[in-house]
Parts: structure tokens; sequence; C-alpha cells
């Protein structure tokens, strides 16, 4: 942490996630002056759960000795279905919240313009701004992780619902009567591209002795098939495993290739643990699809990255989409 200037105002940045919450103080360029990370706790419940929050803004404040008047402006990235326009955590199934009038809390508490917004379009736009998507009209963003993430920033805007956010990639059908999502449809993406849905598939490819390096440090416990496991695996002669993974990354990079003969984004980024740990796999295994399967007067139109910003793109995402909102509304008047 480092000391801050008292000069101009501030803008927080705040990543809420099932585990884990991660604060971000930011100066007037949006320059990081300081960051607070804990556990979220949310099985505590929605207002011990908040209040977390507060306390966390408030105590990150203390330490970089900024005052709550310097406040130009909070966002929270959020994950589940969320209202938008009245700033309303609709219902969070990771956390177990419902109906949490998040924005009007932090506006009362913090005296200054609060926004919520999608966690994954929170990391998208952080990406568009200034990580991989830097420079790009429109950036499509997929972090294929526990679920696959999606959001799309086009000409500097999230691209939204009516009412809340969209881009549910992960729930695009690709397997007609296939497995039961999570959603509780059948055939989503997430049921064969996911890495718990991967994981599973593995974890019975160890039991039946087909995965040894795997079966040795994890087991069949799917909360011990992390991402950094299954690189592992693939790394110390797994083939099945990379098999699986590949076949998984394939069906993601078919359903991306749908979503670029629809919208024709400048940028794809990658991003989430699953593709940190395997970078390589899943740039060969999108780009691969995207050429067999983009229209052909669209092919070379679109450039695949992975995500440069790591955890930090949440916070620095949402910090910068409250300055734009802040600064559109003020423009505006």
């Amino acid at each position: 942490m480092i000391a801050a200037s008292h000069d101009d105002g501030y803008w927080l940045g705040f990543d809420l996630g099932g585990t884990k919450m991660h604060a971000g103080l930011f100066d007037r360029k949006l320059q990081p002056v300081g960051h607070r990370r804990k556990k979220t706790r949310g099985h505590e419940g929605a207002e011990a759960g908040v209040e977390r929050i507060c306390n966390s803004i408030e105590k990150l404040l203390v330490e970089l000795d900024v005052s709550v008047s310097q406040l130009r402006g909070i966002a929270v990235g959020c994950p589940g279905p969320l209202d938008l326009d009245k700033g309303i955590i609709v219902e969070s199934p990771n956390l177990g919240w419902k109906n949490v009038p998040l924005k009007e809390i932090l506006e009362k508490r913090f005296g200054c313009e609060a926004t919520i917004l999608n966690d994954v379009d929170a990391g998208v736009y952080g990406e568009h701004r200034f990580g991989a998507g830097s420079g790009a009209r429109t950036t499509l963003g997929v972090f294929p992780g526990t679920g696959i993430g999606a959001g799309l920033v086009y000409e500097g805007r999230i691209y939204r619902g009516r009412k809340s956010s969209c881009l549910e990639l992960g729930h695009i059908p690709v397997v007609p009567n296939g497995a039961m999502c999570g959603c509780g449809r059948r055939g989503c993406l997430e049921t064969v591209a996911s890495r718990l849905s991967m994981s599973a598939e593995i974890a019975k490819a160890a039991y039946r002795g087909q995965a040894p390096h795997l079966m040795r440090v994890a087991g069949t416990d799917l909360a011990n098939i992390r991402s950094g496991t299954l690189a592992e695996a693939i790394s110390d002669g797994d083939t099945v495993v990379e098999k699986i993974v590949r076949d998984g990354a394939h069906h993601l990079g078919v359903a991306i290739a749908g979503t670029v003969n629809l919208l024709l984004p400048d940028v794809i980024v990658l991003g989430g643990g699953l593709v940190e740990a395997l970078p390589k796999l899943f740039l060969e295994e999108v780009q691969n699809a995207l050429g067999r399967h983009v229209m052909p007067a669209y092919e070379g139109a679109v450039e695949v990255k992975v995500a440069k910003l790591g955890d930090d793109a949440g916070a620095l995402g949402a910090a910068a989409w409250i300055r734009h909102l802040v600064e559109e509304k003020t423009a505006k008047n």
C-alpha cells in the first residue's frame, strides 16, 4: 500500500466473488492506489455480507489515508441475476442472497454515486480498457471456469439487456437432449466445456485408471481437480486428460464461432483460471474452431488473445465503469 494524494478524487472498484472479495482504489487516471482482499463468507447471509463489503471499503480508505468525501464513485461486480437499473442483486445462488439493494446501501453509507454490474462484465470491461482488448471497437470476453462467463463491450459501453446483463454464452444449447445443466435446461455449453463438466469426465477416467498422475495428486474428488492440477496432469503425460480438455475447448470454440458470426467483435479475450493454466491449448482449439466455423467473409477479421489483467480485471473494470457513468451523467447535466 502507498500513501494517497489528496489532490483529486478516487474511484472504488469491488469484485464480489463466491469465495473472495476484492476492493481496489484508483486515482483520477485509474492508476491503482491500493487493494484489499478477504473471504466473502456468503453463507453468513446478505446483511452480514453487505456489512463485510462496506467494512472492506472503509478499512482500505483508512489504510490509504483517504477520506470518504474523496470518493467519487463505487461500483461492485456481482455474480447472479441483477436489476441493473435499480442496483439490486436479484439472486446470487453461490452466495444465497436475494433482493439486496446494494446500490442504495452504498450510496447512503458513502455519500457518492454507486452502481452494480455483472462480475464478468466488469472483468471484460477492464480488459477492454486496459488489457488484451485495449484499442478494440468491440471486445468479446469469454471466461471458462466452474461455469462459462462472457461479456461484450461495444463502442465503449457494456452490452446489456433491458434491465439485466446478458451474453450467457455458457447456456447456448449445443447438445440436443444432452446432460442436465445447472440452469435447469439440457445440453448447454457448460455441460461440455466448463471446468466442472470436464473435471467430472476426468474423474471418471481417473477412476478407470486412465489418468494415473491425476489420480495420484487429486483422486476423484472434483474439489481437488483444479485448473493447475489439470495442467500438471497433461504435462506429466495423462493423455486422456488432455483429450477431454481439448474436446471441451473445441466446443467452446464452436460456440464462440457462432457468436463471431452474430456480432463480429474485433478481439476475443479468453480468461479465467483454466485459460491461465493452459493458454496455448485454449488458443489452439478456439482458433481452429473459428477457422472451421466462422463464415468465410469474416475469416481473419477477429483476433483471439489471452487476458492480461488476471485477478485485477474485475476491480479495475468496475472502477472504470462507474467513472464512465458519472462522467457521462455530468456531461448531460
